[in-house]
């Protein structure tokens, strides 16, 4: 069901709504242009030996499809709804992929993974290796489009200075507080204090970067996104407390903020420490142990992506309520928790 549900929820709206439709597209495009001009800067100079040279690899094919880019589509639609023009919306478009390539290269360090966001052939494993040279080649991109903008009168010379600038410093709350957490926590907080105060900073603030250039550029049409931007952080910290009933194995491993191991601690924290005693790879679904912790908290989530995609329905996305359930449950299997019983 769950399958179905992503299928015609998401899949209907970004063929047949207007303008998630053609957000989708321009993300594409997007998307397109960094992989091109990231290219040169990932192919070794000439005379490189064979077995250590370093190019650019494919752009697959998948990485241009929706269910790759749910919340890229969601950011691109808010710049519709706030009627920034096409050349304005596609230079943001662009800033949003090299959001996405810092933050997932970032987190591919820091949780020792290899999610691919930018397609390049190294000799050797390569991990740790490929998110730094990422990181490094879309700073260059970053220059570039900045003064390509500068050159076709999208922005002044001065706004280009202030988006470079902010590109970084925006996310300096949610490093930081990725920062806390390196070597591990030694107490839990309190589970509200995880979701009003750590989830806001970690994940909520990476749902409203997609704000900065317009905050920049367009005030005035920044000054009437309050309901966009609560859209966006609900729906992402729904997506972040639903990560946490996920991965409460790993976060209980490795001593990360966790929601529901927060709850534990603070209300039954006997059970959590069976959990400690039991837990053997960060892979276990701890969640299905403690199911009378687990679901409240999936549902708390899930009810925030409700929330966050209503108040982007009611703001011109062009769905209602039903809908936005719809979309919310087909969330669960993207998030990789299809079968729990919540929604």
């Amino acid at each position: 069901m769950h399958c179905l549900a992503m299928t015609t929820a998401w899949k209907t709206l970004f063929e047949t709504g207007r303008i998630a439709r053609a957000a989708l597209l321009e993300q594409q495009e997007c998307i397109r242009e960094i992989h091109a001009r990231l290219a040169p800067h990932l192919a070794s100079p000439a005379g490189t030996p064979t077995a250590y040279e370093v190019r650019p690899g494919p752009l697959p094919e998948a990485h241009l499809g929706w269910r790759k880019n749910i919340f890229s589509t969601l950011f691109q639609s808010v710049y519709h709804l706030m009627d920034v023009p096409a050349p304005r919306r596609l230079l943001y478009g662009k800033l949003i992929h090299l959001f996405r390539i810092w933050v997932t290269s970032a987190d591919n360090l820091l949780d020792g993974e290899d999610k691919e966001v930018v397609p390049v052939v190294f000799p050797g494993q390569a991990r740790v290796m490929r998110q730094i040279v990422a990181v490094m080649a879309a700073d260059r991109v970053l220059a570039e489009i900045l003064n390509d903008a500068v050159a076709a009168g999208a922005i002044s010379a001065v706004q280009r200075d202030e988006l470079a600038r902010e590109s970084l410093r925006r996310l300096l709350p949610s490093a930081a507080q990725e920062a806390t957490e390196e070597g591990g926590i030694a107490v839990r907080p309190p589970p509200e204090e995880v979701l009003g105060v750590i989830h806001r900073l970690k994940t909520g603030l990476l749902f409203n970067v997609a704000f900065v250039g317009p905050e920049i550029v367009e005030p005035a049409a920044f000054a009437r996104t309050a309901r966009l931007r609560e859209g966006l952080m609900d729906f992402g910290l729904g997506c972040q407390v639903l990560d946490d009933v996920r991965d409460m194995a790993r976060d209980l491993l490795e001593k990360r903020h966790n929601y529901v191991l927060s709850v534990l601690a603070h209300q039954a924290p006997d059970q959590l420490e069976e959990l400690v005693a039991r837990a053997q790879s960060v892979a276990d679904r701890l969640y299905l142990d403690v199911p009378q912790y687990a679901l409240p908290a999936a549902r708390r989530g899930f009810d925030l992506l409700v929330s966050g995609l209503r108040t982007l329905g009611e703001s011109g996305l062009g769905y209602d309520g039903a809908q936005a359930e719809s979309m919310a449950r087909a969330m669960f299997p993207v998030l990789d928790l299809e079968g729990l019983p919540v929604a």
